[in-house]
């Protein structure tokens, strides 16, 4: 299959070919037929498969197609996304996508002054992309309604819950017109994020391209044991490797996650850290030095890498194991983008051992056990059978095999790089102007 198999419009097309993309990533060619045909949706899919795109084209699309006589400015879509870093990608995806129409997207959240977006928002836009906290922000001062909004997307659903921002979705879903169409994104669907799904959404079609809570097939993992204090002589030790060429490692706090980065640092270690205590410029900052290859390493912690998406990361490290399963899986995911391959090491300590066990609970599997390196400490207390990576780059260190095998993977064309009772009729969906400013409209001067 093509993407001029799903009936996209010319310019969305164009715009596709543009960036290099010709086949639809599995998600693309299930979901953006649906999302056309006006349903709720629910797609089970991980970050890196597409799913940007996925919606992002079919709702272009539809603003193009279905014009509604809306006044100038008239905010249609309304997107939540879980951190600041992946609303801004978001944004960017829909400006590639839609550079060949006039339609305009606002992308809002929290960290930073207001006032700009504000004046954005007074503008005038066709989608807007916000973080849950700042959209609040806005509402809560009257400054915008939602009362306009035909498709709402929730992105990331299942790390709004870890974050804490549940609530706070239900605020914003409240405030949304009854009759619109809406799309749920979830890399897994914990029980309360399927009772939210129940709630918001009529008779959803259900996409799931990869089976739930499992993890990339194209990585490749595997596990050290090692005790506490050896970690970061191992971390050093797997570094003096060239083939870890640009390096994600997960700690379990903020606080573990700054004097890694710091240690890494002083020992000739590019590194820095990126985590929720980290201003906004801070963390762009980071975040840029580690795509540009400034810094080798980048150390995160669970929230503040859900918004990280950088092409050919060579290495996910788990230097602490998650005491949340399903976190292994979003973390491991960051070295698989596009389609690639990738390779995921984790270090376990003997307080560890018990999440090992879950995580291979749930991803349904045994992660092999690299055994000789000079760290190693006993993997008595598991009864599998011990491996060693098939090639060594030199004595005891593992190696990828001579370069990521990113490197020649293909690209995920995502980013830059309804039901009948919900129906209403076009008069219906015009906003009130009511004296407050309406998320449909612009002030006009």
């Amino acid at each position: 299959m093509q993407f001029h198999d799903l009936k996209l419009i010319d310019p969305l097309l164009r715009a596709v070919s543009t960036e290099g993309y010709l086949e639809p990533t599995p998600i693309q060619a299930r979901a953006i037929p649906h999302i056309l045909d006006g349903k709720d949706l629910v797609g089970c899919a991980q970050t890196g498969t597409g799913k940007t795109a996925a919606f992002a084209l079919p709702i272009l699309q539809q603003l193009v197609t279905e014009t509604h006589n809306r006044a100038r400015g008239t905010i249609r879509v309304l997107v939540l996304s879980p951190t600041r870093e992946l609303a801004t990608q978001i944004g960017e995806s829909f400006a590639v996508y839609g550079r060949q129409t006039k339609l305009k997207h606002i992308v809002i959240f929290g960290g930073v002054g207001q006032q700009p977006q504000v004046e954005a928002l007074r503008r005038g836009a066709d989608i807007l992309v916000a973080t849950p906290g700042r959209l609040l922000d806005l509402m809560n001062q009257g400054i915008i309604r939602l009362n306009t909004i035909e498709i709402f997307v929730l992105d990331e659903a299942d790390r709004m819950l870890d974050m804490g921002f549940i609530h706070d979705v239900c605020r914003i879903i409240k405030a949304l017109p009854t009759r619109r169409q809406t799309l749920m994104f979830s890399a897994t669907m914990p029980q309360d994020i399927q009772d939210l799904a129940d709630q918001i959404l009529i008779n959803p079609v259900h996409v799931a391209v990869t089976p739930q809570a499992t993890t990339v097939e194209k990585i490749a993992q595997s596990v050290f044991f090692v005790e506490k204090k050896d970690k970061r002589a191992l971390l050093e030790h797997l570094l003096d490797d060239a083939d870890f060429r640009r390096v994600l490692v997960f700690t379990r706090t903020k606080h573990g996650a700054n004097k890694l980065a710091q240690q890494l640092d002083r020992g000739n270690i590019r590194a820095d850290a990126i985590h929720g205590n980290k201003s906004q410029s801070a963390r762009e900052r980071a975040l840029a030095n580690f795509k540009s290859g400034k810094i080798r390493v980048l150390v995160a912690t669970d929230i503040a890498a859900r918004g990280i998406d950088v092409e050919d990361v060579t290495h996910v490290i788990n230097y602490d194991l998650p005491n949340e399963p399903e976190s292994y899986v979003h973390r491991i995911g960051r070295t698989a983008r596009a389609g690639a391959a990738g390779i995921a090491y984790s270090f376990c300590d003997v307080e560890e051992r018990a999440y090992l066990r879950d995580i291979e609970k749930l991803i349904r599997l045994r992660v092999p056990v690299v055994s000789g390196h000079p760290y190693a400490s006993s993997p008595a207390e598991r009864d599998v059978p011990v491996s060693r990576p098939e090639r060594r780059a030199s004595a005891n260190r593992p190696s990828n095999g001579g370069g990521h095998p990113a490197a020649n993977g293909g690209k995920v064309a995502d980013k830059p790089r309804r039901s009948s009772r919900r129906r209403r009729s076009r008069a219906d969906r015009r906003p009130h102007g009511d004296g407050a400013f309406d998320a449909g409209r612009a002030n006009q001067q």
